[in-house]
């Protein structure tokens, strides 16, 4: 989600307006695949008890859900259900036992490891939400990963809470040996919008440029591990990964949905943030009605941490999220 209405929260605001950036002024050549590492037994560091990791398995692959920190908006229709009015939106939070007043979301990037390939799903906020995220250094430290280890950065897309991470305090690359993965329609998009003024995100798109690499939005990216799925609607090139470890699948929705009742139970309702508000109605319920039919695993970014769930289909035909 970017920093694009500051009617919703401050901090809101400052978090995601920066948010529509990715990659400055290299363009590649689109979805050269890397070389596949092995996906046999992974030897990884012990993850250290703590709240802001959650351990897992991807068939014989270690994951970890990273917590970055959380964000709220109140319910006033400024920002979920865009046209309708608190009371439609308070109906569906009540009925499932949830604050009314405000939408609670959390920002949780993915570790995956598989030999000698450390990947990180998103980056997490930086300093684009203040203290209410950009905690991702602290989670990594805890799941036993310094970030020069990390050698490639999946983005989904380039909102601030999902690439503000990529750059330090000092706006030098946070993971400096590690490739930044963006798809072409999004790069091209955010290389246009990084001329607009917003000088924080000019200051990540120079300093990510070098370690960009683009990618066709349906590119297998690491053959048989990390395949690109395009999930248009919240941005251009927004896509979502789907991670295979042996015979097991997860897919990393990215921005598709945001939170676990509104998103999965209203997905034709309008979010403030999604670029084409339609295509992102048909991306949800597509990507929603798919998941409930195959029982795939999902994990979503914004839902309440870790992320990792599936979608069930219930006896009066309603969707829901049902975590693990």
């Amino acid at each position: 989600m970017p920093r694009t209405h500051k009617a919703a929260l401050p901090l809101l605001a400052a978090a995601l307006g920066t948010a529509l950036a990715a990659c400055g002024g290299n363009p590649q050549e689109p979805a050269a695949t890397v070389a596949t590492p092995a996906t046999a037994e992974v030897q990884t560091p012990a993850v250290s008890a703590s709240d802001a990791v959650h351990a897992f398995g991807i068939g014989p692959l270690q994951a970890t859900a990273l917590r970055d920190g959380s964000l709220s908006v109140p319910n006033d229709n400024a920002v979920f259900g865009v046209g309708l009015t608190p009371d439609q939106v308070s109906a569906v939070l009540s009925g499932a036992s949830l604050d009314i007043d405000a939408l609670h979301l959390s920002v949780q990037p993915l570790l995956v490891r598989a030999d000698d390939r450390v990947m990180l799903f998103d980056a997490g906020a930086g300093r684009m939400m203040g203290d209410s995220a950009g905690k991702l250094g602290q989670a990594l430290e805890a799941a036993g990963v310094a970030p020069e280890q990390v050698t490639d950065v999946f983005i989904s897309h380039a909102h601030g809470d999902h690439v503000g991470g990529l750059v330090d305090a000092r706006d030098a690359l946070a993971f400096a040996n590690a490739t930044v993965h963006i798809s072409q329609p999004e790069w091209e998009d955010l290389q246009a919008q990084a001329t607009g003024g917003d000088a924080g995100m000019a200051t990540l798109v120079a300093a990510i440029t070098p370690k960009v690499s683009t990618f066709a939005p349906d590119a297998e990216l690491v053959p048989g591990l990390v395949q690109s799925v395009p999930t248009p609607g919240h941005t251009p090139g927004h896509v979502s990964f789907r991670i295979r470890g042996g015979s097991d699948a997860l897919l990393y929705v990215g921005d598709v949905v945001h939170h676990q009742v509104v998103s999965v139970q209203r997905p034709q309702w309008t979010l403030v943030f999604d670029r084409d508000a339609a295509a992102a109605a048909a991306q949800r319920t597509r990507v929603l009605e798919q998941a409930a039919a195959s029982g795939e695993r999902l994990y979503a970014v914004h839902f309440p941490f870790p992320g990792l769930g599936r979608i069930q289909r219930g006896g009066d035909g309603q969707l829901a999220w049902v975590p693990e």
